[in-house]
């Protein structure tokens, strides 16, 4: 039987009432989640299961809840020219076994207020399973979650909705400029690399989809090597490491994927203006820049604050739209990834002054990689950063989410306790210094969706190179 805290059993409820009452007492706990005092960040465990998957388990007895993140190396990265092929396995998962279909999966997680869930990225796929820890709650729980690894069914006519309801959302994404600027920017930035394609696939893609090749991916790429589990919960080290073993036996051994290609660096400006009838436009503008495992990354992270990540503080906010009054928002974001995800500058402008938006955004750049941020900048940035981070960890979905990051990017197990060390150390010659190596304002994309053809005039869009002057 699993063990757990014997302070926090639960009191068993009459079965008619239970998916109800359990849902609530469930949200309940989440609340109180936010006030309870967190564990120590550093304070979690690591170990390999016997078919080789690293795991990581950070113990929180403050509440009856344990929160599962079951990540792979399956990710829209690995579609090949199979467009959607990753997120539609993901997907599918939830339809049920040979045993128990897509309704029945939804119920019996109902029946004790477990919560599932399912997504898939660029880089990886991800399956969430929270649940409470009274031992016969969690393990009809966590037997309903092993039954979908060990037996997917992936039945045709529940994969007939999904492209039918993926197709609906591609045909809506044409109607979102926001969103076609970003699948542009992809595009764009990343070329004939694995990153350039959207995780939903194409309309062309989607239909041609089979439950063999489905199949197929999921007995490749879910396997216990190619996968990283993290756990965060109200159990003893003893009964996280037999869940951990039980996950896995419903898992092929595999192996880890082999790394992606590297990124092809841009050389030159690229530029683009896509027609949309819309009252704003939406501009994206950045490179391919940082991978998880980057030694610039702080020095990069704290010169991104400063200059659009930190909100209403950031250079981008106080300049473009406070003083010039351009625009509606103006962020910077940076994504690190397998291999170098993107920085991006996003925007929202009006569509007459577009095209004097894109000018003085590449003016900002230039200004901002050539003289780096200041030290009052940098300490401020410092702060907030160093402030926020406790915070980033007060619930168990936070922490299980963080320890998921740090498995599966094999970053050091001493990340999250040495992390405001590596924050505090960066210099302005340290920050100034890796955005003058890995920043080239010559070579941006550009992408700007809204306003009519011909907004930038008769030569287009080209004649507004951002070159240095």
């Amino acid at each position: 039987m699993y063990q757990r805290n014997p302070s926090t059993q639960a009191v068993p409820v009459p079965l008619p009432l239970r998916g109800h009452f359990l849902i609530l007492f469930l949200f309940f706990f989440t609340a109180a989640g936010l006030f309870a005092a967190p564990a120590t960040a550093a304070e979690f465990e690591h170990w390999e299961t016997e078919k080789g998957m690293n795991v990581l388990f950070a113990p929180a007895p403050a509440l009856p809840m344990l929160d599962v993140r079951l990540l792979f190396d399956a990710g829209s990265s690995r579609d090949g020219d199979r467009g959607g092929l990753a997120r539609m396995t993901n997907q599918a998962l939830a339809f049920g076994t040979a045993e128990l279909d897509a309704d029945g999966v939804a119920e019996r997680f109902e029946s004790v207020g477990a919560q599932f869930g399912a997504s898939a990225a660029r880089d990886m796929a991800v399956l969430r399973l929270r649940t409470l820890t009274e031992p016969d709650w969690m393990e009809t729980a966590l037997s309903t979650f092993v039954s979908l690894l060990a037996d997917p069914a992936f039945p045709e006519d529940d994969l007939a909705r999904a492209r039918r309801q993926t197709l609906q959302a591609l045909r809506q994404e044409r109607q979102e400029p926001g969103t076609l600027a970003s699948r542009r920017f992809y595009q764009l930035a990343y070329g004939d690399h694995p990153y350039a394609a959207h995780p939903l696939g194409t309309e062309n893609s989607i239909p041609n989809l089979d439950r063999d090749e489905l199949l197929r991916f999921f007995q490749e790429h879910y396997t216990s090597r190619n996968g990283v589990l993290t756990m965060t919960g109200d159990l003893d080290l003893d009964t996280a490491r037999q869940i951990s073993e039980r996950i896995c036996a419903a898992l092929p051994q595999g192996e880890w994927m082999p790394e992606l290609p590297p990124i092809t660096p841009l050389t030159a400006p690229v530029l683009e203006h896509i027609p949309f009838a819309s009252e704003q436009a939406h501009i994206h503008m950045g490179t391919p820049l940082l991978r998880r495992d980057d030694p610039d990354r702080f020095p990069l992270s704290l010169a991104n604050h400063v200059l659009g990540g930190g909100g209403f503080t950031s250079r981008l906010f106080r300049e473009i739209r406070n003083e010039r009054g351009l625009a509606y928002s103006v962020s910077s974001s940076i994504v690190p990834m397998s291999v170098e995800g993107p920085f991006v500058i996003s925007m929202q402008t009006g569509i007459d002054q577009a095209p004097l938006s894109v000018e003085v955004l590449h003016s900002e750049l230039r200004q901002f990689i050539e003289h780096g941020v200041t030290e009052e900048e940098l300490a401020a940035s410092k702060a907030n950063i160093i402030g926020r981070f406790p915070l980033s960890l007060v619930s168990n979905s936070e922490i299980v989410s963080t320890l998921a990051m740090i498995g599966f990017y094999n970053l050091p197990l001493d990340y999250l306790e040495t992390y405001t060390e590596h924050v505090s150390q960066v210099t302005t010659k340290e920050s100034r210094d890796a955005l003058q190596r890995r920043l080239r304002p010559e070579a941006m994309v550009t992408v700007i969706v809204g306003g009519p053809e011909g907004l930038f005039g008769p030569d287009g869009l080209a004649a507004r190179n951002p070159s240095p002057e």
